[in-house]
């Protein structure tokens, strides 16, 4: 393909380098040693200490949300979301088969069940459409619940997932949930910083989840976020993330099953510090959005963009090749030359643990799973 030979060189232009290029690694530009440093000093490094309260109190204000809990990682956090909204064994979940196995994961560790759905082909996120049509054909509303006819299982809640930070149509989404009794869960791990008509993905459904892993826009290391504007959800998930201990001085009593998810106090330092450069990230990354865009525009390779109404944080840039043959030479060569791409997610069905899992037509799930690639996407500020 010799498209991805200009590709290549222009990626190296863009980052000033001949060496590896990876898709996306962190960038440590303001107080993240001397945060780490002076929770060293405090002995305060696992779960209690200032930067954990610290943290929790910078996301609730990011996400626009009255609560944030700081949990081990965004997996975690999607697990403890799903519980706390109701889900519970032989249950089942709306979601999207376009996804990362986290997604559907979440949901199996509820000993619950995925139902996966389409996407749209305009922001690779679960489809309104789809979502209705699905309800309309199988779903019934009975004592103030969902289920499934053709099951006769509760349908628990809806997880859409806003994909590489491209938000999905959220609004809608929770609309068509409401309307059938089903609680709405966003994973929300991707698009720390996104907007959907200015206001903060994460915060639309009744939790919203994200993710600090090191290959995110803003890293903790290891870390998730859950964020609601429920008080009762935000306190319970404080509660069930830190083993469901009851408060007192000196005794040990759990009076229900808990969960060990607590953020130590080490990776909630490292996170504030990324986190007070969360916009000087986010413009540099439009920056580098565009630049893209500019140049992809003189190829048969097309630049995914943010849709109207959204803000996308370009947490990894996308962009769609012609076919499925296209995409494995772009692939082969563009990874054989040093500099990293990736393809998106094969469908969660696909995978040996979810293959007899129902699912809809997924005619733009398949279009995008033969398409889409990563590249490289890194904040450039040295």
């Amino acid at each position: 393909m010799k498209e991805a030979n200009s590709v290549i060189k222009y990626i190296r232009e863009v980052y000033k380098s001949n060496d590896f290029i990876p898709l996306h690694e962190p960038r440590f530009v303001g107080n993240e040693k001397r945060y780490l440093e002076e929770t060293i000093d405090s002995t305060f490094v696992s779960s209690l200490g200032k930067y954990v309260d610290k943290f929790e109190g910078m996301m609730a204000q990011i996400s626009e949300t009255k609560k944030a809990v700081a949990v081990v990682n965004g997996t975690a956090g999607i697990q403890v979301a799903l519980n706390l909204v109701g889900v519970q064994p032989g249950d089942e979940v709306l979601t999207q088969s376009l996804t990362f196995v986290a997604t559907a994961n979440a949901i199996s560790y509820n000993n619950a069940t995925p139902i996966f759905l389409d996407v749209d082909l305009d922001d690779m996120g679960l489809s309104p459409s789809a979502l209705q049509n699905f309800l309309n054909t199988h779903a019934e509303n009975r004592e103030g619940h969902c289920f499934n006819k053709l099951t006769g299982k509760k349908i628990a809640a809806c997880l859409p997932m806003h994909t590489f930070g491209f938000p999905a149509k959220i609004i809608e989404i929770v609309r068509i949930c409401k309307e059938w009794n089903i609680p709405v869960v966003e994973d929300a791990a991707e698009s720390l910083g996104s907007l959907y008509q200015n206001k903060s993905t994460g915060s639309f459904g009744d939790i919203g989840v994200f993710s600090f892993n090191g290959n995110k826009i803003v890293t903790s290391g290891g870390g998730g976020a859950l964020v609601t504007n429920n008080d009762n959800f935000g306190i319970n998930a404080k509660y069930l993330t830190t083993t469901a201990k009851r408060p007192h001085a000196y005794e040990y009593f759990h009076d229900q099953l808990g969960f060990n998810f607590r953020m130590p106090n080490l990776n909630a330092a490292l996170a504030c510090a990324q986190l007070e450069n969360l916009d000087k990230f986010l413009n540099d990354k439009r920056e580098l959005a565009e630049m893209y865009s500019e140049f992809f525009r003189s190829t048969s390779i097309k630049f995914r963009k943010e849709l109207d109404d959204t803000r996308a944080n370009y947490w990894l840039m996308a962009v769609e090749l012609e076919n499925r043959t296209s995409r494995d030479q772009f692939l082969k060569i563009t990874n054989e030359a040093g500099v990293m791409t990736r393809p998106i997610w094969q469908l969660m069905y696909r995978l040996p643990m979810y293959k007899n899992c129902y699912r809809d037509k997924q005619e733009n799930a398949e279009y995008l799973e033969e398409r889409i690639v990563n590249i490289p996407s890194s904040v450039r500020l040295n």
